[in-house]
């Protein structure tokens, strides 16, 4: 059946085009229409769909008293946010990108909940993906080391007293998964979901806790099968220091060795990247994704992007489960990066089409989307329809719909999402789920998980001292 959307403006990628209409069928753009006469009610910026490049699919770690600390015991507060129903965590933080009008959201699944085989748990994910309409890459996330720092645990396991000890090291102090059998589970997750909608990818956690068998192990089967890898890098101070003493030679240089960095490869953050690091990347054809947000909530740092784009990277814009309001808010973030990096008086380093062309060109690469998201025809039908009248809120004279987008854009202005020919939101509500009752499910359910984490709670403040006297003065040694 064929379907029409009307744009008092239509962004398709590289222009404007007035007063037009979009015409898909099956799920593919057939047509743009410029000069239509517009339909009564209100004024749409019609643009390509969003990217959330890298995400985790788990809810705000604040909720779970992991405020205001570094990456490195942030993620070990994190536990307390394992997801008790793998379906509702994931339904719920997919549709709460989709209604911030993103089309294709990564899931780099770092902390599984343990109630089900991975399998089956990425069944649930892929489940909730389909519900809500959303594109979904899905990369298990795995790591072989360093399970409390980046070095051996044994000092800080030491500095615990005994029941603060039982308690760490039964949650993080586990067997490894050996690397020939995490590439088996990983065929077996897609064989098991992967689709026209789901690509499933190899999801080390970082260099610092993946041995280099592991790694040279997924380096060699992504070559071999095509395979994306998606992993973290350089997010903080403190992987900056240990990638230096574990790679005299760089780290950069390690990865391109093995055969991991390539077009293949997405890395989130690269925070702490050098220049010389960047051009390797930018050489390589691999994607940074920047996090802002989250690295400004984990005092991580801001990040290199405009060098990384003025050297050829490709960028691309995720959010982390960390927004600045902590509301799963792409649109926002995406104008915070912009923002945060455009330049200094009069020089910009790209136009804010070029910034939102190349968020959601390289963000789809990653996501192993189809095409660059551009809305023209022959395309997938993947576009977010933004409420005019709500951006242009003064309607004191004629201003481009994209600086008002880049002012003022938010979740609060996205009115519908259609992905892949599908309404999947409709007056800013998801259409394929009940988001607020299974928000208020998600969080009775961690409530009621709490008491299984109560050992970790009474060990927190043991634990806590512990990992700052090991990262703090001087780490990794």
């Amino acid at each position: 059946m064929t379907e029409t959307a009307f744009a008092t403006t239509l962004f398709t990628g590289e222009s404007s085009v007035a007063d037009a209409v979009l015409r898909h069928a099956d799920g593919v753009i057939d047509a743009i229409l410029s000069g239509q006469v517009a339909p009564a009610g209100g004024r749409r910026l019609i643009i390509p769909a969003l990217v959330n490049a890298h995400d985790h699919a788990r809810p705000s770690m604040t909720s779970f008293g992991a405020a205001n600390l570094p990456l490195e015991s942030w993620i070990l507060r994190a536990t307390f946010g394992t997801p008790p129903d793998p379906y509702l965590a994931a339904a719920v933080s997919l549709a709460r990108t989709a209604r911030a009008g993103c089309g294709a959201m990564m899931v780099h699944y770092t902390r599984p909940s343990g109630a089900m085989p991975i399998v089956e748990e990425a069944k649930a994910i892929a489940r909730a993906a389909g519900d809500v309409g959303i594109r979904l890459a899905f990369a298990l996330a795995v790591r072989d080391q360093n399970p409390l720092v980046y070095g051996d645990s044994a000092a800080l396991l030491d500095a615990l007293p005994a029941e603060a000890r039982q308690p760490v090291e039964e949650l993080f102090i586990r067997p490894a998964l050996p690397p020939a059998a995490y590439l088996d589970l990983i065929e077996e997750v897609s064989a098991a979901i992967a689709g026209p909608m789901i690509d499933v990818q190899f999801g080390p956690a970082g260099v610092q806790w993946c041995s280099p068998a592991l790694l040279e192990a997924i380096a060699e089967r992504s070559a071999a099968t095509g395979r994306r890898v998606h992993m973290h890098l350089l997010e903080t101070v403190y992987q900056r220091e240990w990638a230096d003493r574990a790679f005299p030679n760089g780290i950069l240089h390690y990865l391109r060795d093995i055969g991991l960095l390539s077009e293949r490869l997405t890395l989130a953050h690269c925070v702490h990247a050098r220049s010389d690091e960047l051009d390797l990347i930018a050489e390589a054809g691999a994607t940074i994704v920047s996090n802002f947000s989250s690295n400004l909530h984990l005092h991580s740092g801001l990040g290199p992007i405009a060098e990384a784009h003025a050297r050829g990277c490709a960028i691309a814009v995720g959010v982390d489960g960390c927004a600045l309001d902590e509301d799963d808010d792409v649109l926002r973030e995406m104008r915070l990066v912009q923002l945060a990096h455009d330049g200094v008086g009069f020089r910009r380093n790209w136009s804010r089409p070029e910034f939102l062309a190349l968020a959601v060109r390289n963000g789809r690469k990653a996501v192993g989307a189809p095409g660059p998201g551009a809305l023209v025809a022959g395309a997938a039908a993947d576009f977010t329809a933004i409420d005019l009248d709500h951006l242009d809120r003064d309607a004191i004279m004629p201003v481009d719909p994209l600086d008002l987008l880049f002012a003022r854009g938010s979740t609060a202005c996205v009115r519908d999402v259609v992905v892949a020919g599908r309404t999947i939101v409709r007056d800013g509500c998801p259409t394929g789920i009940e988001l607020e009752r299974m928000e208020a499910e998600l969080r009775a359910l961690f409530r009621r998980n709490l008491p299984r984490y109560r050992g970790l709670q009474a060990a927190w403040p043991a634990l806590a001292a512990a990992a700052t006297s090991w990262f703090e003065p001087g780490c990794c040694g």
